[in-house]
């Protein structure tokens, strides 16, 4: 679990700055960005502190 977490954290990363740079590209709407965006956010807080605590 401690090597699944980190990348389940960085694909919610991935999720944050990939739509943004396709939607800059034109190939994105902006309600799909965002929808996008907060999926990541969500997926990396929700990852971040279990891997992060050193434990």
């Amino acid at each position: 679990m401690k090597r699944v977490l980190p990348l389940i954290s960085f694909a919610g990363l991935a999720l944050v700055i990939v739509p943004i740079i396709a939607y800059v590209a034109g190939s994105l709407e902006k309600h799909a960005m965002f929808d996008f965006i907060l999926a990541g956010t969500i997926l990396w807080f929700a990852t971040v502190p279990w891997w992060m605590s050193g434990e």
